[in-house]
């Protein structure tokens, strides 16, 4: 049975085909350094390395969001920028374009503020984010005061329950147009130490595939497949986090238009939707994404 075809990026998200190394390098100089050519005598960088995929990210943020300063603690998760920016292009055509003003609220924002700088950036909205790390809301705050282009834009706020979500957030009277999380996806610490390194093993293997025979560096330690407890795993995981979130949001329904949270295990799709059925939603959307052979998707409802 064949997969089904990826819906491919948004339209609007400028990180459709190869990266422009040459301007990417222009932004950053830095990434020079880093610079390889594939077997094709293409320009590209070691993925395995994870002091080029930091370079790479701030690059593509300069270049692409007008970013001056980002950076990341040691050992914090390093994302993938395009499929993060086309979850938010997908989630803004829940917004009516009339609206001005736009508040959106990030849950687990961590510490790179990605989905922030590029809703801030690319649709002018404004953000509060929550992160129960404070190392990770101390970083987002760093990142937001840093760039004239997000100040003003974006509030980091610190949620001190690990039992809550929307509560201790979400204050009397505010009122949000969207909401969103990409919510931890391992169960255990265990388990989520067993995927950095099957991701990392896969990474090497590709290498190798494409003809590549240099040794692969440490790349389980690396920050591109770096991640704190918060970031990557929590009890139950991503099912019982986005359970969690369903029953909370339904608390929130007069102050939130539309709720919206990321769904790794495709298995977690029908779970969800069951519970946010339960408790009454009106309306309940599962918007698929992908990059390459990639898919993903996101889960957004509401309350009326």
């Amino acid at each position: 049975m064949n997969k089904p075809a990826s819906p491919g990026l948004h339209p609007n998200n400028p990180h459709k085909g190869r990266y422009n190394i040459p301007a990417l390098c222009k932004a950053l100089p830095a990434l020079s350094a880093k610079v390889k050519r594939n077997p094709k005598g293409e320009q590209t960088i070691d993925f395995t390395d994870s002091e080029s995929v930091v370079l790479l990210n701030k690059a593509l943020l300069m270049h692409h969001y007008g970013i001056e300063f980002w950076d990341l603690p040691k050992g914090f998760l390093c994302p993938p920028i395009p499929g993060r920016a086309d979850y938010v292009h997908r989630l803004s055509e829940f917004v009516d374009n009339k609206e001005t003003k736009v508040r959106v609220l990030d849950i687990g924002t961590g510490a790179s503020l990605i989905y922030p700088i590029i809703g801030a950036t690319e649709y002018q909205w404004q953000f509060v984010t929550s992160d129960i790390d404070p190392i990770s809301v101390k970083s987002s705050k760093a990142i937001a005061s840093l760039n004239p282009k997000l100040k003003g834009r974006i509030d980091c706020r610190l949620q001190d329950s690990a039992k809550h979500i929307f509560k201790g957030i979400i204050q009397p009277g505010e009122q949000y147009h969207l909401t969103m999380c990409n919510p931890p996806f391992h169960k255990s610490l265990q388990e989520a130490e067993q995927g950095t390194l099957r991701k990392a093993k896969n990474l090497a293997a590709n290498k190798r595939k494409r003809g590549n025979t240099d040794k692969t560096k440490d790349v389980k330690s690396g920050l591109n497949f770096g991640g704190q407890k918060a970031e990557l795993w929590c009890p139950g995981g991503e099912e019982a986090f986005v359970k969690s979130m369903a029953d909370e949001s339904k608390l929130f329904a007069s102050q939130v238009k539309w709720f919206s949270t990321l769904i790794s295990k495709k298995e977690n799709v029908a779970k969800l939707k069951k519970r946010l059925k339960q408790l009454e939603a009106s309306d309940i959307k599962v918007v698929d994404m992908g990059q390459g052979q990639k898919l993903s998707r996101f889960v957004a409802w509401r309350f009326n």
